[in-house]
């Protein structure tokens, strides 16, 4: 079956890039995220069903696909694109089996804003294994000052959303919004330092 990512083969270019990030070229770690991010995206849309979701394995992919093949563990560069594929499958059965499917919905924008808000463990865990110092810069760069802190409290605080939403006078509903349109700022955001040769963690 064509995943979209496994149709992107081509041998020299592929094997040109796995051997740039290997000698350690941040631009070529961008270039990669670059070339995969829609297929990618679309993969794990396909699986999930899932918007949260979705996001974090896509964030975890690249991170664990970069980290992998810095350590030549791709043993054959030219498969690079079923690598990808193969791993992002992979995470998301593994979620699936530690946590069970979440609630799905489809992908018009009312359906996700009223959907149940993510469980923090999974954005938690994700800032918790990348640097440190990238997870914490993104969100410093965020404009918005109740992003950064709805962000901060609920995912690496952990506090209860019921604290939270008292905090900034939030109905249960208003949160889930507000944490969904967070969350993508924090996405551009991301993706816009490797785009720009930023560290991958």
């Amino acid at each position: 079956m064509n995943d979209g990512i496994t149709s992107q083969r081509g041998s020299d270019p592929i094997v040109d890039l796995v051997r740039r990030i290997v000698s350690g070229e941040p631009a070529a770690e961008a270039e990669l995220v670059q070339r995969f991010s829609r297929a990618l995206s679309f993969l794990l849309q396909r699986l999930t069903r899932d918007e949260a979701a979705a996001e974090d394995l896509y964030q975890e992919t690249f991170r664990l696909v970069i980290e992998k093949v810095r350590r030549g563990e791709l043993r054959e560069p030219e498969r690079l694109p079923g690598f990808v594929s193969s791993l992002a499958k992979n995470l998301f059965l593994g979620s699936a089996r530690r946590g069970g499917r979440r609630q799905k919905w489809h992908g018009d924008s009312e359906a996700t804003e009223t959907a149940p808000d993510p469980a923090p463990g999974q954005l938690a865990s994700l800032l918790a294994r990348e640097r440190a110092a990238t997870a914490r810069g993104v969100l410093a760069e965020l404009k918005n000052d109740r992003d950064r802190e709805i962000l901060s409290r609920y995912y690496i605080a952990d506090e209860p959303k019921e604290s939270i939403c008292r905090d900034l006078e939030l109905s249960d509903l208003h949160f889930n919004r507000v944490l969904f349109r967070a969350r993508q700022r924090y996405r551009e955001l991301f993706e816009k330092r490797h785009l720009a040769g930023g560290d991958i963690g």
